[in-house]
């Protein structure tokens, strides 16, 4: 074996490719590198471990984490992941970040990207998605710039007040480099006007409650301009659909397909529209056909090579996609179906209306959203010492409460708390 350990190469191997470059040692390969920057010092690096020793190490390091019960949503959910996902998501036709230009080698992959595209355009009722994108927030961004892109001469665009703060920061920071005026408010269908290329609102608001989009779609399509609808995936298995709601693109983030909070991310976004604003997707598609045998097989059927040979006229630049976490949401989608994804909304909102209305008994909360139009988040006005409370849930090993801008308390129940959890939170504020 070689001077380095782990390396597979023998002194014979390092020899040999020596010789065919012209060099005689490893060191003459910086002898471009000046002397004065070669570190001639030795490295600060702590004695060699065995296995256990190195395993003991790790595991005292993760007993230093407080492990929290999760009872906030805005934006990423405390779901119930499938013990087969990780093994599934491991296995060699599948795993790599590699995005699939190589058809004939690429199988794997353009199969299940193909699949989440499929997922996703149930689930939104659109006609076409393209491949994942990096988060909810970008690729909300993403769709403004679709729009833009899709209109002549119209460089507004109007975005709900409504939205998650998260999803509003990404897309000031997009549209501050464009020449694109963007408008946030309250009212989007009062911004409507002959300058306006698109709108986007959240089916579900940043308070949880649940939107009514009746009628919007029309009234933005008579102002000449596109509606595109925020939304959570887990969600539409029981809520309208953006297709449903008249919209022609969907957006949002796929976390709620099983993805781990995983302390904000890798996460993953989705973008989806109708047929017509096609070829303004960003990032590739994925399609299905038959090879020379006849078999089924999977290509890219359209990518915007704008990307590559003139970044200038690009719609986006976006040249990677989120792909393992799309195989995950896919596997998730898979293994749940329609009955478990009702299900799962179900038992969270059962729960969060639970929770929801023996936090008011408790006389420490008072609603000010009195119609209940949420279905697993919601937020309540406080009416005792937040700071003391948000201890006490600490203490009692909850992360709930977050308190928000306008200073209601934001909660969240999914399927993975029971009954006994949301008592055992009440009592802390019973308690207080």
């Amino acid at each position: 074996m070689g001077t380095f350990a782990y390396f597979p190469h023998t002194e014979e191997d390092i020899r040999a490719m020596l010789d065919r470059i012209g060099v005689a040692s490893l060191d003459d390969l910086y002898s471009d590198v000046p002397d004065d920057f070669q570190y001639k010092g030795e490295y600060d690096l702590p004695s060699a471990m065995s296995e256990q020793e190195v395993r003991d190490f790790f595991e005292q390091l993760g007993r230093k984490n407080v492990q929290l019960k999760v009872l906030v949503g805005q934006g990423a959910y405390d779901h119930y992941v499938p013990a087969v996902i990780p093994y599934i998501t491991s296995r060699s036709e599948f795993l790599t970040s590699y995005t699939p230009y190589q058809s004939e080698i690429s199988q794997g992959t353009l199969r299940y990207i193909f699949e989440w595209q499929s997922m996703i355009c149930r689930l939104t009722g659109m006609d076409v998605s393209n491949a994942s994108m990096y988060d909810g927030p970008t690729a909300a961004a993403e769709a403004l710039r679709m729009m833009l892109a899709s209109s002549r001469k119209r460089n507004k665009v109007v975005v709900s007040a409504g939205l998650l703060p998260c999803v509003q920061k990404v897309i000031a920071t997009y549209m501050k480099y464009t020449d694109a005026q963007l408008v946030v408010t309250k009212d989007v269908l009062a911004e409507l006007g002959d300058d306006v290329a698109g709108v986007l609102v959240p089916e579900i608001g940043k308070l949880g409650r649940i939107n009514d989009l009746t009628g919007y779609a029309e009234k933005i399509h008579e102002a000449g301009a596109l509606m595109a609808v925020y939304c959570d995936p887990s969600t539409l298995a029981v809520l309208k659909s953006p297709a449903e709601w008249g919209a022609d693109i969907a957006v949002g983030d796929g976390q709620s397909l099983g993805i781990p909070l995983n302390y904000g991310g890798p996460y993953v976004g989705f973008l989806a529209c109708r047929t017509e604003l096609m070829r303004k997707l960003p990032g590739r598609i994925v399609g299905q056909t038959t090879d020379a045998d006849g078999k089924r097989c999977f290509v890219l059927t359209l990518q915007a090579r704008e990307q590559h040979i003139r970044r200038e006229k690009a719609t986006s630049n976006i040249c990677s996609n989120e792909s393992l976490m799309a195989l995950w949401c896919t596997v998730y989608l898979s293994l749940m179906g329609p009955e478990g994804m009702r299900k799962v909304n179900e038992l969270s909102s059962a729960g969060a209306h639970y929770l929801h209305d023996a936090l008011i008994a408790t006389g420490k909360f008072k609603d000010i959203h009195e119609d209940k139009l949420f279905l697993n988040e919601f937020t309540l006005k406080p009416l005792c010492d937040v700071e003391k409370l948000q201890k006490a849930f600490l203490a009692g090993g909850f992360f709930a409460g977050l308190q928000l801008e306008n200073g209601e308390l934001a909660f969240c129940v999914t399927e993975k708390h029971n009954k006994e959890e949301l008592d055992s939170l009440v009592k802390i504020v019973e308690g207080l």
